[in-house]
């Protein structure tokens, strides 16, 4: 009798690794759904988060629907109604009638580091889950929203995405949500994108809480431009570019505050302005009916404005 040959190193490795990628996809794969707008082409993928059907997809997934269909794995198909959509981070919430046994848990993008392995999985025709698998390539990226915003802490992978499953979840080794799946570079080689798992779970607390994401709003139209050195250092700001304002809407903070066209900003609470990006992401919830300094320069002048934001109106 023959005995068999010892396994190689390698064929060990790449057994593990199918291993861990196949562990990670049978635990959060029953989960990951298909989701088409009723009456509509529009499709994409989404996962059950909670027993009792709460979904998360993308917003641009959903567009402008109030009811989608879900349909999982399994066949079973139900009505889902769309609690919230927040195009800024392309992240949207469902809730499917019924009830789920399996469901997807988010885990801390924060412990993310580059190279781990990284899971793609999506359904994109309601009876079978898809399937890529890579790393983690890169963190902290952003990405232009279909808003025109930029949608910060972005994973980058090499997990390529099939048709469809935009909204899916992308999932780390231990069959934990890092990311869900949003977006592709046309054109380029094996570059997907993820909003961080983060930034997902804070979306979906702010729609379950307030039925939307609130941001602070100061009523301005502002553009980038470049600051003189000696008002940078003047100011004592970093940086070789500032915010300016253009247009101000009567009535709002920054009106009752006293700010003017042409003012430049440099810094909010001490946050250095490089540019309109910074402006919007120092303008977050949690300024939200709290003063906030706004360093200036009016006429070559250096000011310091109270300015007390509100929430930014629903659009």
């Amino acid at each position: 009798m023959v005995s068999p040959l010892p396994a190689s190193d390698d064929a060990l490795l790449l057994d593990a690794y199918s291993a861990t990628v196949a562990d990670a996809v049978d635990l959060v794969g029953p989960a990951v759904c298909n989701i088409e707008r009723v009456g509509s082409r529009g499709q994409g993928s989404g996962f059950v988060i909670s027993h009792d059907g709460l979904v998360v997809t993308n917003s641009h997934v959903v567009g402008d629907a109030a009811v989608v269909r879900v349909a999982m794995p399994d066949g079973a198909a139900a009505e889902g109604r769309v609690v919230g959509s927040d195009p800024d981070t392309d992240i949207a919430l469902v809730r499917a009638d019924g009830s789920y046994r399996t469901v997807a848990r988010l885990g801390n993008s924060k412990s993310l580091r580059r190279g781990q392995i990284a899971i793609a999985i999506g359904n994109p025709l309601g009876f079978e889950w898809t399937v890529t698998a890579g790393v983690v390539s890169a963190l902290g990226r952003s990405m232009r929203a279909s808003t025109g915003r930029l949608i910060d802490d972005v994973i980058q992978t090499d997990a390529s995405l099939n048709p469809g499953n935009s909204g899916g979840p992308l999932v780390s080794s231990a069959g934990e949500v890092i990311g869900v799946n949003t977006a592709i570079i046309r054109g380029a080689q094996g570059i997907a994108f993820a909003v961080a798992a983060n930034t997902a779970n804070y979306v979906v607390s702010e729609i379950i809480r307030h039925g939307r994401v609130r941001r602070a709003w100061i009523g301005v139209a502002a553009d980038t431009v470049p600051l003189p050195r000696k008002a940078a250092v003047a100011a004592g700001v970093p940086g070789t570019s500032a915010v300016r304002i253009r247009r101000i809407e009567p009535g709002s903070p920054a009106a009752l505050a006293g700010l003017m066209d042409g003012d430049i900003v440099l810094s909010v609470d001490g946050r250095p302005l490089a540019g309109v990006d910074d402006m919007i992401r120092a303008l977050d919830a949690e300024r939200i009916g709290r003063a906030s300094l706004f360093v200036t320069i009016r006429r070559g002048a250096l000011r310091t404005v109270e300015v007390t934001p509100t929430a930014r109106r629903s659009s």
